[in-house]
């Protein structure tokens, strides 16, 4: 299995980009990737990028700034609308980092 370091964010940094992180664990397993995460709001992911290798973001709430790693928006994937669409992006922008 490859492994992916993804970088959670939501509002508060706890329920929500848990809820995210657990679901791209398991999307990402069962297409043969192992992944570690962390769960921030988007004032911590500076520190996270610092203190690191991340590979890839996703997020509910709004980033404070551009970042040269792959960033997606999960809101599909709690509310189910698009669902399929961001699980798509996932693992096309995973399969893109040549891991």
């Amino acid at each position: 299995m490859k492994n992916i370091n993804v970088i959670s964010v939501c509002g508060s940094g706890t329920v929500t980009s848990s809820m995210v992180a657990e679901k791209v664990r398991d999307i990402l397993e069962v297409n043969g990737y192992k992944a570690k995460t962390v769960e921030v709001n988007p004032g911590g992911v500076d520190g996270q990028l610092s203190n690191g290798k991340w590979d890839i973001i996703v997020h509910t709430s709004p980033l404070k700034s551009k970042y040269d790693l792959p960033t997606i928006n999960a809101v599909g994937l709690l509310t189910g609308m698009d669902e399929e669409g961001f699980i798509e992006e996932l693992l096309r922008k995973v399969e893109e980092l040549n891991i």
